[in-house]
């Protein structure tokens, strides 16, 4: 039986904290769509996600409006596209990631994720399409999001892919200057990447997921906040003592009811559809709306400046909180489930970049303990592709020796300088180009390529 407070509660982070579900994404195998030439790939993959999606904008709103919980965001993620282009060359693969554009925009559908590969362990030819074809296509599509899984516990560090991408991403800022880069935010590099991710750009359908699934992205950095705050400012009011256990069970039992919220949702859009349910992920993604922000958090639970010492620890609780809630609240949670701190998406974070209080080293350690990794980082223009590489390896090695997904979104802004502020609007927010140090000292070490082999399974201290 619902208590008057737990209803009062749930109306509260509609209304006022920012509670949504960030995004329904149908999960879709396009495998079957493999053919010898690129027009009938396209054809049959326009068709196939044709058929699965061009209710999924309608059934969203429908569902949306009938429990009052707006669905911001309506994705389509596939499987790699590496499988699809093997055989065929770069013009093939624009052709594609074009199909998925137009499919996208004739359903109403704000991006497609899956223009991915997987070379962890190697680089085979349809891998190497998908990278050689990344100027292009993000120059040439809208909605398209790409992701490269360099990295893994069992197979170790790629670095010549890692280096292929480091001189890769340069030459899509280029190919997209007029935008600042831009093609760069929709491409992330993965170490341990998640089968059933629902955020982008990261989103793909792994070789073990249903043939259609739809997963949920439920977040809510401005639910947590608030909930806190009114924890804090009642402890006051009452001269009880409070600990960070006690902020801990409270983020805990709000991530148990926006994990309900979401699961509620997904479960009858995937029956609406005529799908499986997949998988709600909780992960608290902020927006550069004032209030929905991870780094207003960290302020709440007493860090004043971000970045300062304890802002990792911090985070740690914070990021474990989210999982013991969600994990309560639902058998179905996947994904990554846990905070994110990307910069440009998060205003309290880009100003303590800003500020001088948040540098990239400190960014680097507090993903050790996040969901994800250096996400939507600005660098300098004329960083060099091999500091890009050094800076994405420090990344993928976090996620292989602490066995967790990580990641990195590393944008080189053509022409720009530390401290310039670089303003992309909407969802991807704006911030300032964040300080690169020591660049080129680590040329050697990236040239050098091969693996960097898996670590020991066992004696991990």
């Amino acid at each position: 039986m619902l208590h008057t407070d737990e209803i009062l509660s749930t109306i509260r982070m509609l209304h006022n904290e920012h509670l949504d579900v960030r995004a329904v994404t149908l999960a879709l195998n396009l495998n079957d769509c493999a053919a010898p030439n690129i027009e009938l790939v396209c054809k049959k993959a326009y068709h196939k996600i044709h058929a699965y999606a061009k209710n999924l904008v309608t059934l969203c709103n429908d569902v949306g409006a009938k429990y009052g919980i707006p669905v911001t965001n309506k994705r389509l993620a596939v499987s790699p596209a590496a499988t699809l282009l093997s055989g065929h060359g770069i013009s093939a693969a624009v052709e594609l990631a074009k199909t998925f554009d137009k499919v996208a925009a004739d359903c109403g559908i704000d991006i497609v994720g899956g223009f991915s590969a997987l070379v962890h362990k190697g680089i085979d030819a349809g891998d190497q399409v998908v990278i050689d074809s990344l100027p292009s296509v993000m120059s040439a599509t809208s909605r398209v999001c790409a992701s490269i899984n360099v990295a893994s516990r069992k197979a170790g560090i790629n670095m010549t892919a890692i280096h292929l991408i480091g001189k890769t991403l340069p030459k899509i800022a280029e190919a997209t200057k007029s935008q600042r880069g831009f093609g760069c935010a929709k491409l992330v590099i993965f170490a341990n990447i998640p089968e059933d991710n629902p955020f982008m750009a990261g989103a793909y359908v792994g070789i073990g997921e249903p043939e259609a699934t739809v997963n949920i992205g439920v977040s809510g950095p401005g639910v947590v906040d608030s909930a806190l705050k009114r924890r804090i400012a009642t402890a006051k009011e009452t001269g009880k003592s409070l600990s960070l256990g006690d902020l801990a069970e409270e983020i805990k039992l709000t991530s148990f009811r926006v994990t309900r919220v979401g699961e509620l949702i997904g479960r009858e859009v995937a029956v609406r559809l005529g799908v499986e349910f997949g998988i709600v992920d909780l992960s608290l993604a902020p927006t550069p709306t004032i209030g929905d922000s991870v780094g207003e958090i960290l302020k709440t639970l007493g860090i004043s400046k971000v970045g300062a010492p304890g802002s990792t620890a911090a985070v740690a609780m914070l990021n474990d909180a989210v999982k013991k809630g969600g994990l309560f609240a639902s058998s179905s949670v996947g994904g990554l489930s846990g905070a994110f701190i990307p910069v440009s998406e998060d205003f309290t974070l880009a100003s303590a970049v800003r500020d001088g209080s948040l540098s990239l080293e400190k960014l680097e350690a507090m993903t050790a303990v996040c969901s994800v990794g250096l996400d939507m980082i600005l660098i300098p223009g004329d960083t060099t592709p091999e500091t890009i590489a050094a800076i994405i390896a420090d990344e993928m090695a976090i996620g292989v020796i602490n066995n967790k997904t990580t990641a990195a979104r590393l944008i080189p802004v053509p022409d720009a300088k530390a401290g310039d502020w670089v303003d992309f609007g909407g969802l991807f927010g704006a911030a300032p180009v964040i300080e690169v140090r020591n660049v080129s000292a680590s040329d050697a070490f990236v040239q050098f390529g091969g693996r960097i082999p898996a670590p020991l399974q066992s004696l991990g201290n």
